[in-house]
Order: structure tokens, then sequence, then C-alpha cells
């Protein structure tokens, strides 16, 4: 059965805003004026600091519709964004979103990726108060504007790590990566005959974690709740080794981190035999994992201890040290970063 398609250009750019608008159900109480106006109006809680971040997804840069669902892609491109608030320490409240995209896309594809959108928003309880939307002569971007709140005693960032802090990792690490992987091959078998379908069974946790990542905003809550502040704290979304990187040049600090202790989940591990991989390299540059790496004092140890959602995977030295992988028979190895660079050419 076709599906139904309806151009753009029947809805216009005002029409096509206040479909949108009419499924936008505001939440927050904060929120004086929503979409609809020049800019949207909010107030502020007392005694808060306001976090914003802004992130942008581009298509055949960080995403391929040939096998990224737009729902799943309106889902991703919220959490990617709200990941960066959590990695303050903070909590995100509202959003703002701006699209760009060409004719080729009819407006069941817009409604589909916001579908998408607002599904994060409830899931995580953020609002949608506005952005834009525009034509594009190649493909389809969207960017997300993330605004959030902490107590600014709470508020952490990457410059924070101090000599003999812990370093610890939310979750694991590296299945982003080998569910692309999955997605790549399946794609290129695809091109080669059409006649065969996609074999993605057994792999749906790996796959879920490229398509439809999930942000952190439990660790958060998990943090307060332990009464434990993180020195520093980062995202990983271009790869573990590239973030330890950032914390330590932001707080001038060296760091050990142990090969032995990277937290990999079986079904990862299995399908980098398949792919004949380095499963520590993988787990130090996948990316795209979207959890949160951070460091606390060895204070806090006993509050974190034993957590099934925290691994302490090393911990911070002087600068002088270095950064350093400690491999499994405890050689030390400088750390590189091999993860992700918009800006790099890809083979």
């Amino acid at each position: 059965m076709n599906q139904k398609r309806t151009e753009i250009k029947d809805l216009g750019e005002f029409g096509l805003i206040n479909r949108i608008r009419e499924k936008v159900t505001l939440k927050s109480k904060d929120i004086l004026k929503g979409i609809g106006d020049d800019a949207a109006v909010f107030s502020p809680s007392e005694n808060k600091k306001t976090i914003v971040c802004t992130d942008t997804l581009t298509e055949g840069v960080h995403f391929d519709l040939s096998y990224t669902p737009l729902k799943h892609l309106g889902y991703k491109a919220v959490v990617v964004n709200l990941s960066d608030v959590y990695a303050m320490n903070a909590q995100a409240k509202y959003i703002t979103v701006s699209i760009s995209f060409s004719n080729r896309f009819p407006v069941e594809a817009i409604d589909e990726l916001y579908e998408g959108i607002l599904l994060a928003c409830e899931m995580y309880g953020v609002d949608l108060i506005g952005g834009d939307t525009t034509s594009s002569l190649s493909g389809l971007t969207i960017n997300v504007t993330a605004i959030g709140e902490a107590d600014e005693k709470k508020i952490t960032y990457r410059g924070g790590a101090k000599e003999n802090d812990l370093v610890v990792i939310t979750g694991d690490v590296g299945s982003a990566y080998m569910g692309l992987q999955i997605l790549e091959r399946e794609k290129q078998v695809f091109k080669a005959n059409d006649k065969i379908q996609p074999d993605l069974d057994g792999f749906d946790y790996i796959l879920e974690r490229i398509l439809k990542p999930e942000a952190r905003k439990d660790i958060i809550a998990l943090l307060d709740k332990m009464e434990v502040v993180p020195t520093s704290m980062i995202d990983v979304s271009d790869g573990l080794a590239s973030e330890i990187i950032h914390i330590c040049k932001e707080s001038k600090a060296g760091v050990d981190i142990y090969e032995d202790k990277l937290p990999i989940d079986p079904k990862t591990v299995l399908t980098v035999q398949d792919f004949n991989l380095p499963a520590t390299t993988v787990a130090l540059n996948g990316g795209e994992d979207y959890e949160l790496l951070f460091t606390v004092n060895q204070s806090d140890y006993e509050k974190i201890k034993g957590n099934p959602h925290l691994t302490v995977i090393g911990y911070i030295k002087d600068e002088n040290s270095g950064m350093n992988l400690v491999t499994r028979d405890r050689k030390s190895t400088p750390l590189t970063a091999q993860g992700w660079d918009a800006f790099i050419e890809k083979s």
C-alpha cells in the first residue's frame, strides 16, 4: 500500500510550523511562551545556573538514511544534546530544534522525524519550545539546542580533575561502534545484491546503541542520591580515549587507564571477534556511546564501589606522568585519540 505523500510546498513554512506546534504539549510551568513567536520565554528557577549547549547532525556526515529510521534519528538528535547537559551534572529542561531539508522529504517524513523528537522530550521530561525550519539543496540537517539548569556548587566542568582522583565510566563502551559496523556491512551486502535482506538477528542491543542511544539522566540522579559531586565530567561521544584526553588537558593532569577494567558488553566482544578487531581499540575509540566519564575524589570510593552502573577504570596522576593505558600485562603505553573527528576525511 502506497503511503500518502504531502509536499511541503502545499503547507508552506508557517503551515508546517503550525503542524508541529499542534503536536507539542508544554509541561513546564516555567515557560511563558513556547512555539509561535519570535522567541521563547521562560523564567528559570531561583538559585539555579542555566546550561546551554547545541549540536548539529548532518546527513552523510553523522547519519545514513539508508539504514536510519527518521523516528530514531529525531530521538537521537535530542538525546545527544541532553547528554551534554548531563555531562555538566545538570538537569535538562528545554530544547529548540532547527531543521533544513530538501524537497525529497514530504510532510509525512517530517512528521516521522518529529515523532522521535517528541518521544525523546517525553522520555526525558523536557519541553520543545521553538526552533526553525528552512529548505536545503542537499539532504537533511538537524540542529538541537538544549537548555538546562543546576545548582552552582554541583556544576561539573572538564577541568576539575585532581591528582589521585578515580576515573569512572558508566555503562559499557564500544557497542555503538560495533552496531555501526553491522549496519555498514549489511548495507554493502544489499548494494551488491538487493535480493539479500539484511541479517540483523541477534544484534538488537548494539544496533539500538547506535540508532537509538540513551543519555544517562539516571546517573545524575544517582550521584545526587549518593551525595557525590564529580571533580570533572564529560560524555563519551567521540571515544573514551579522546574524552579522557580532553579531561586531562583541561585539568593539566596525567592519567593511567587500565585495559582490564574497561567495561565491554559480551555481545560487543563477540561482534568484535567476528570483525577481527581489537576489543580494546574499539572500547577506547569507538565513540557514540553517550556514557558519562567522570572523576571523583578517592574519599567517595566507598559510596560508588559495587554499583552496577559505575566502573572505576583508572586514576588521575600528575601532568608529567603523561596519559597512559596500562595493558593486561602491566605495560604502559601512551593513550592516543583515534575517535570521531568530523573534519578528518574518512576513507
